[in-house]
């Protein structure tokens, strides 16, 4: 943003999130309005969960023109909106804002953006594949929803909390009744009884997000096509990243995912198609 000139015109979008310190969606987005002469500035913004239907009507009252949401908003900012687009509506998460008049319209390009990113980046089509995702919140639902509309043979939900992983079962079951949906728990046992047939490894959760490590996971077990996509990013690798490719594995961050719900994003809000500015921002 270094020399971008803020006006009275300047149309200003954003992300809500806790924490937004790392997001480079600030960095990418920028970049994009400044290379296409839009005239428009997208910030972060920090929001605690307690303070989530404030922003939102802070938002409101400003005239923010859209943006972004992320963990751990991407449901709680469901029902303070006045309509979602049908994928948002089905999967019950939103990840991107647009004002149309004075409504806020919801929208999730979280799961397209991860399926675009599996096949550029990994080279992975889910179709007739065993999955197997690690989390169950808001940024899991865009995720399984996009997944088990390429009909994968089986989609496995693992989660710390079963009743939140047995929710979002729930809501896939009810979209594909012919959709096989287990669920798993996060224990040693459990994960060694899968770990075999996965084909994917999805993590969808905060998991290395404040550098944890991924050890519980048996991965002397794990077939040696298993791909592994982090939804975290981060400026090295991942713990998940670096321990999948530590063990012989092909694997990558979510940078690409990123890059795919903004470039979706980015057209929803501009009517604009940024192309790879997206991509070249964070190159």
């Amino acid at each position: 943003m270094s020399g971008q000139l803020i006006r009275g015109s300047t149309a200003v979008y954003g992300i809500l999130g806790d924490p937004v310190r790392h997001s480079l969606s600030p960095r990418m987005h920028n970049a994009a309005f400044a290379a296409l002469g839009l005239d428009a500035v997208y910030v972060p913004f920090a929001v605690p969960p307690a303070h989530l239907a404030m922003a939102v009507a802070g938002w409101r009252a400003l005239g923010v023109r859209g943006g972004n949401v992320t963990i751990p908003h991407k449901q709680a900012i469901v029902p303070l909106l006045d309509e979602l687009d049908d994928f948002a509506r089905l999967c019950g998460a939103v990840n991107t804002l647009v004002r149309d008049g004075d409504r806020l319209v919801g929208y999730n390009t979280d799961g397209p953006g991860l399926v675009r990113s599996l096949l550029e980046d990994l080279d992975f089509e889910p179709d007739g594949r065993c999955l197997f995702l690690l989390g169950a919140g808001g940024a899991a639902r865009g995720a399984a929803l996009a997944l088990a509309q390429r009909r994968p043979a089986c989609l496995v939900l693992a989660n710390r909390t079963l009743a939140r992983a047995e929710e979002l079962r729930a809501l896939l079951c009810r979209y594909d009744p012919q959709l096989d949906c287990r669920v798993c728990p996060l224990t040693p046992a459990a994960l060694a009884d899968w770990a075999p047939q996965v084909d994917l490894l999805l993590n969808t959760s905060t998991l290395g997000l404040r550098g944890e490590d991924c050890d519980f996971l048996p991965w002397a077990l794990f077939p040696p096509h298993l791909r592994v996509y982090d939804a975290v990013y981060a400026p090295q690798d991942t713990p998940l990243v670096a321990r999948a490719r530590a063990s012989g594995l092909r694997a990558c961050d979510g940078l690409g995912m990123l890059i795919g719900q903004g470039q979706l994003a980015f057209t929803l809000w501009t009517g604009r198609d940024p192309g790879n500015l997206l991509r070249q921002a964070l190159a």
